[in-house]
């Protein structure tokens, strides 16, 4: 499938001025989606709103979004009050700072983007992808789109260009939130659980060894329904431990250095590789 543009922006690095093309970088389209139907007929079934006060339906165009203050209270607002609150939209991607990669946690990310150069933007686009290659930087800048504000993340991915928008601060959840207990772990245990680490390090991950298991067996479901077949309503447990035949933690650890070690070896040896120091480089 040919991909299409979804945008013409302009990226703005110092004085020099990039065009580029943004492309998503995911597939929305292909994930699996479900219609509902009633049972009874097949009917598809389309969905309505009604009053809370009495349980009359109401059109879209009678609507207006409001916002609760207090239980059961709300202030509305019209489409065209709301309008006026956002940001003009901009065409425009103002790079503000450059940062290690590294140092943004991914827990920030959330959409990603390609962008390609635009008409006589090639050179200009080249010069920044190989900058940022070189100086193991991204770029960190403001774009707006459709009235809202994103912080946004542009990196060199080979040659190309890559953006990720962010979340803002605000809007992560902080770990503090979740009351983890801490738990003390002996010296023993943690030589067990760092062998186990040690024994499954490969060069860089690589998204082509996994597939999705669970849209294979809803297509082959599929399938099979559309040939008038049943399928079956049994499921085999994947856990690779079962939770409750563990018992002792280091026996834990020492089975599964044992079934790594048998693994490892049916494991092509390409894919094996001894832990080194970590070394700096301008790829990512």
């Amino acid at each position: 499938m040919d991909a299409r543009p979804i945008a013409s922006l302009t990226i703005s690095f110092g004085l020099v001025a990039i065009p580029v093309k943004l492309y998503s970088a995911t597939m929305a389209a292909e994930r699996l989606s479900f219609h509902l139907l009633r049972r009874a007929d097949g009917s598809r079934v389309r969905q309505q709103y009604v009053a809370v006060a009495d349980g009359e339906r109401v059109e879209r165009t009678d609507m207006v979004k409001g916002y609760e203050f207090a239980k059961d209270q709300y202030v509305s607002f019209t489409p065209e009050e709301l309008e006026a609150l956002e940001d003009a939209t901009s065409t425009a991607i103002d790079i503000r700072e450059f940062v290690p990669l590294e140092s943004v946690d991914p827990i920030y990310f959330d959409a990603t983007y390609y962008l390609a150069p635009d008409r006589g933007g090639a050179k200009p686009y080249t010069l920044l992808s190989t900058a940022l290659d070189q100086a193991s930087q991204c770029a960190i800048g403001r774009w707006i789109h459709r009235g809202r504000e994103h912080i946004v993340v542009i990196r060199a991915l080979g040659s190309a260009l890559a953006m990720h928008q962010l979340h803002f601060k605000a809007e992560v959840r902080t770990v503090e939130d979740l009351g983890i207990e801490t738990v003390p772990v002996s010296e023993a245990e943690l030589k067990l659980a760092r062998q186990l680490i040690e024994q499954q390090i490969v060069k860089r991950f690589d998204a082509a060894a996994y597939s999705d298991e669970y849209s294979a067996r809803v297509h082959a479901a599929i399938d099979r329904k559309i040939q008038g077949n049943a399928i079956s309503l049994s499921a085999e447990p994947t856990d690779s431990v079962a939770r409750g035949n563990v018992i002792d933690l280091m026996e834990a650890l020492r089975a599964s250095i044992d079934a790594g070690g048998t693994q490892a070896k049916q494991r092509k040896p390409s894919r094996r590789v001894t832990p080194a120091p970590a070394r700096r480089s301008g790829r990512r």
